[in-house]
């Protein structure tokens, strides 16, 4: 099973990359009367950026938009499940841009090179 994004095998595997950044973590700092300095209080890990990065393939035009169509409709603020050929799970992700680098044809079809900035929320 190739890589899905909530169930669905919307990207072709050949040179599919994903990388995930660190988590972002929030503190609150106060100074309090009485102290000498101040009090830090640590709120927890937020967010962290994933990026996917690969090739689209298509027979048309016409087929390649439909695909980027069914990409692009991800990007709706809500949360959604990536799950990878290497059995990796990227839950709680919301899909911020969704960017064509490169469209060329190729063979009997079209390519496009293209890249999706993640933010995973939670920690």
């Amino acid at each position: 099973m190739g890589t899905t994004l909530d169930g669905q095998a919307i990207f072709d595997e050949q040179g599919l990359t994903i990388s995930v950044g660190c988590w972002n973590r929030v503190a609150v700092e106060r100074a309090v009367a009485g102290l000498d300095g101040t009090m830090s209080i640590d709120l927890g890990a937020r967010s962290r950026p994933v990026r996917q990065s690969g090739v689209l393939r298509a027979a048309s035009r016409s087929a390649m938009h439909t695909r980027i169509n069914a990409i692009s409709g991800f990007i709706d603020g809500r949360t959604h499940t990536l799950k990878t050929t290497d059995k990796q799970t990227y839950g709680n992700l919301r899909v911020d841009s969704f960017n064509q680098i490169d469209e060329r044809p190729a063979g009997p079809g079209i390519i496009v090179e293209y890249e999706i900035v993640y933010t995973q929320l939670g920690g």
